[in-house]
């Protein structure tokens, strides 16, 4: 079975299989190391493969079990980290030609929970530079292919990651999520993806896009192996000033609660009926109208809710975005880290630095970012952004008075062919219509397939729920993932 067709792994069963010493942690890595190598040439799910760090990484979990010690929940469980992820001594270039030859002197928090909690870290996965994309063609390294058709994406930016689970390469991958961009490409490429409560998991170590807005989160093949990975990188960190104290409900736990008597909204604005958000495909609608009935067969109470404020979600966030882009960005200059490219004085390099580092869509936002924030412009702009941003969180405070979780689709279409929407940005921004409204929010969600569409490709439906309700999106998900999504 090639790569591309081969199941996902479940991260559970790696688990069990290693401590019950069905299987060595080394058979595993090198397992999804040779798939790595058979396949991701077609796939280019990686930009880096640490083969020997994961070698090293088993074998010393091998011993730990040999010796009776506790291998920790992630034993031997092949993980893949989006390349915007420090990793200590690591090259993390975030697809981007200005942070050449960086190796961070520090690992994000996420990495070390995953490394103690016994995960194998196989390698660096590709994304649209500095996540700033939707398909994950933006890269300064060549696009990434979806597994289950290579002549498509596999969404962005968090794509690498998303194609790498898809392809069987990990069991488990890491992505971030600013305005979609972990649930999108676990839609297109049939996965489970979950963006967090804000400040529900470290940001430490996560180069940063938008501040306000980036999350990093979970892939996996399946509701109990996202809960899986959840539950070990949430908690309080010291070292996020963002980081909320008093954590979040774990999500294992709660898998077979089901949904009897669980209130469920399906948002109006995001389903394609009469005032919603244009370009949600009819396919797309009636796999989301069939969760809904999954949802209600199951003992939901289910009913349509309006949240008005959803509609203005994309405008506002391609200015708050862009603009907090602008402002993270201006530290690559040529001058502490990255690519440099000589020039007689400061500011030239800076600039030749800089023009020479950027790809097309990194510069676009940063543009308009700065346009976005500069004198004369910031109230007309980005002063109207925030003002919809706080909208939205009453809309949706008002809403969840009387629903437990909401339901929308996850994006607007499965996936589309590669170079079909490069050209258009806007037509490329659209594609996180449905999931940018809980980033700005900072509320958790989670995709989980749902049957296919029209063309055959997967489409998955978003579960969303309020602040620190995480729990509630594993618990909605599992029960659609029960019902199957059969078209």
């Amino acid at each position: 079975m090639s790569p591309s067709s081969a199941a996902p792994d479940t991260a559970t069963g790696n688990v069990a299989a290693v401590r019950t010493g069905e299987r060595s942690a080394a058979e595993i890595a090198d397992q999804h190391l040779q798939r790595i190598e058979a396949g991701d040439e077609s796939i280019h799910a990686f930009n880096l493969v640490t083969a020997d760090d994961a070698r090293a990484a088993a074998a010393a979990i091998d011993t730990a079990v040999a010796a009776g010690d506790d291998p920790g929940p992630l034993a031997g469980v092949p993980v893949a980290l989006k390349d915007n992820l420090c990793t200590r001594g690591v090259p993390t270039t975030c697809s981007s030609r200005i942070l050449e030859g960086w190796r961070p002197p520090y690992s994000a928090t996420v990495v070390e929970r995953l490394r103690a909690a016994g995960a194998v870290v196989v390698g660096k996965t590709n994304l649209d530079e500095f996540a700033m994309g939707s398909s994950t063609e933006n890269s300064a390294f060549g696009p990434t292919r979806n597994p289950l058709d290579t002549t498509r994406v596999p969404g962005g930016s968090s794509g690498g990651s998303a194609a790498s689970v898809a392809a069987g390469f990990s069991a488990l991958a890491l992505g971030s999520d600013t305005g979609g961009s972990i649930r999108q490409p676990a839609a297109f490429c049939g996965l489970v993806g979950m963006k967090p409560t804000y400040g529900a998991v470290s940001r430490y170590g996560l180069i940063a896009f938008a501040s306000s807005l980036d999350q990093i989160g979970p892939f996996a093949a399946s509701v109990a192996d996202a809960a899986l990975l959840f539950d070990v990188i949430a908690g309080h960190d010291p070292l996020d000033s963002t980081s909320i104290a008093e954590g979040v409900p774990g999500a294992a736990a709660v898998l077979d609660d089901g949904v009897d008597g669980l209130r469920v909204g399906v948002v109006r604005e995001l389903s394609g009926g009469p005032g919603s958000v244009e370009g949600i495909a009819p396919d797309v609608v009636a796999r989301t109208t069939a969760a809904a009935e999954a949802l209600a067969a199951a003992g939901a109470i289910v009913d349509e809710v309006s949240v008005p404020s959803a509609t203005l979600g994309l405008s506002a966030y391609y200015l708050v975005a862009p603009a907090e882009a602008s402002s993270n960005l201006a530290r690559y200059d040529g001058v502490r880290y990255g690519l440099r490219v000589d020039a007689p004085t400061t500011g030239e390099m800076n600039t030749a630095s800089r023009s020479a580092g950027f790809g097309p869509e990194v510069k676009r936002r940063i543009m308009l970012g700065t346009y976005a924030l500069s004198a004369g412009y910031y109230d007309a702009f980005y002063g109207k952004a925030l003002k919809v941003r706080t909208m939205m969180l009453r809309d949706f405070a008002s809403v969840y008075e009387r629903f437990d979780v909401l339901l929308s689709p996850t994006a607007p279409t499965t996936a589309f062919p590669i170079g079909e929407r490069t050209a258009d940005p806007m037509t490329m921004y659209v594609n996180d219509v449905c999931t940018i409204p809980s980033n700005l929010t900072g509320h958790p969600a989670i995709s989980v397939p749902f049957g296919t569409g029209d063309d055959g490709l997967p489409i998955g439906v978003q579960v969303l729920a309020p602040a620190l309700r995480d729990d509630l999106t594993f618990r909605v998900g599992a029960v659609l993932e029960a019902a199957g999504g059969a078209s």
